[in-house]
């Protein structure tokens, strides 16, 4: 096209002019050719836009028209610069666009991003943040969150969110000083960690951290991003140095601890290659690895946190389950009784809906 219109923007290229000159000379376009030693097929293109304006054809217009190499020069400079002014708008707006699928209060409520108004400012902003050229980059299953790749209805709301959680732990992650990974140690302070599943968050939470950054792990614990769908991430910086990030979005306590020896499993698997993302149903590609990667993390949280051989002697042992059974074998374990009621509403024992979610307590960590 040899103009170009966008919004109040236009550029015209060198061959709309052009095609003017030749109307008014009288020509047509296999005469130009001639007289240019060229094809036609080479000025039809120049004419509609299709071929950039070379310097040798600057010149031989000059000579055919009797004007000035340097003007047909600068309408070519004109035309490319008010073509990338187009560019960026036209960019610009679609970024604008996309950025209506993200929260930008959840970067600058963290003090991550400066707070604005300005709608172009929060997409550079998010841009810098993350170190994408487009928050298009955030839209693809295969960035940082890997999806299934039967999975049809994802909507790109889904992708971009969870991108944007993950890319927003590493950052943050990448910030926190740790020891060298020690995997020795971790596991030495897994008793006292499960200890923790007994106090409050006030308490549990900075020793907690101080423990895992010890051991070379970097804990993030980050607010929910709506529609993510994430629970936690495990992302090696390097041999010595992992990040590992929990998403708050269900505040009981037995959630946050499963999901926490959950992401413990992982880092214990030493998969330094590997970005390994939990959430929901959709989220992992159908890679075996990473499914059999997520069933050994599952398999270890609850081993943790209940041992095996006890959960299935108390099951043996309880016909009816009340709410003095739970508490008297949460003591016996030595965990809080809300995470032993999780256990069993997850596989269906007891009821969600049953008068002992009283038993179950929500936590609020900052």
């Amino acid at each position: 096209m040899s103009k170009i219109e966008y919004k109040e923007l236009i550029a015209f290229h060198p061959g709309y002019y052009l095609k003017e000159m030749i109307e008014y000379e009288g020509m047509n376009q296999d005469e130009l050719a001639k007289r240019l030693k060229t094809s036609g097929k080479n000025i039809s293109d120049l004419i509609n836009g299709k071929a950039n304006l070379s310097d040798e054809m600057a010149l031989n217009l000059s000579i055919v028209f009797g004007t000035s190499v340097s003007l047909w020069l600068n309408l070519n400079k004109k035309y490319i610069e008010k073509k990338l002014e187009i560019d960026k708008r036209m960019q610009d707006d679609k970024e604008c666009e996309l950025l209506k699928k993200i929260d930008y209060k959840f970067w600058s409520d963290l003090g991550l991003v400066e707070t604005t108004t300005r709608t172009i400012d929060k997409v550079k902003a998010l841009q810098s943040y993350f170190r994408i050229a487009s928050l298009e980059v955030l839209c693809r299953r295969d960035f940082l969150v890997q999806y299934r790749t039967t999975i049809t209805h994802l909507e790109d709301i889904n992708v971009m969110n969870a991108n944007a959680w993950v890319q927003t732990a590493i950052n943050i992650g990448n910030q926190k000083q740790v020891n060298v990974f020690n995997k020795k140690l971790l596991i030495e302070y897994l008793p006292e960690i499960r200890k923790m599943t007994l106090q409050n968050p006030e308490i549990f939470y900075p020793r907690l951290e101080q423990l895992l950054a010890e051991c070379g792990v970097a804990l993030v614990l980050l607010p929910n991003l709506r529609n993510c769908g994430i629970n936690g991430a495990v992302k090696w910086v390097n041999k010595e140095k992992v990040i590992l990030a929990i998403n708050n979005r269900r505040k009981y306590a037995d959630t946050f601890w499963f999901s926490l020896f959950h992401e413990l499993g992982h880092v214990l698997q030493q998969r330094i290659k590997v970005l390994l993302v939990s959430g929901d149903e959709v989220l992992n590609n159908s890679d075996e690895l990473l499914q059999r990667l997520e069933k050994e993390a599952d398999m270890f949280s609850q081993n943790v946190l209940i041992p095996e051989q006890a959960y299935r002697e108390f099951l043996r042992k309880t016909w009816t389950i009340y709410e003095n059974d739970i508490i008297n074998f949460a003591r016996e374990i030595g965990v809080h009784p809300g995470i032993v009621l999780g256990r069993l509403q997850m596989e269906k024992i007891v009821p969600y809906n049953t008068k002992m979610n009283s038993l179950k307590i929500k936590y609020e960590v900052a």
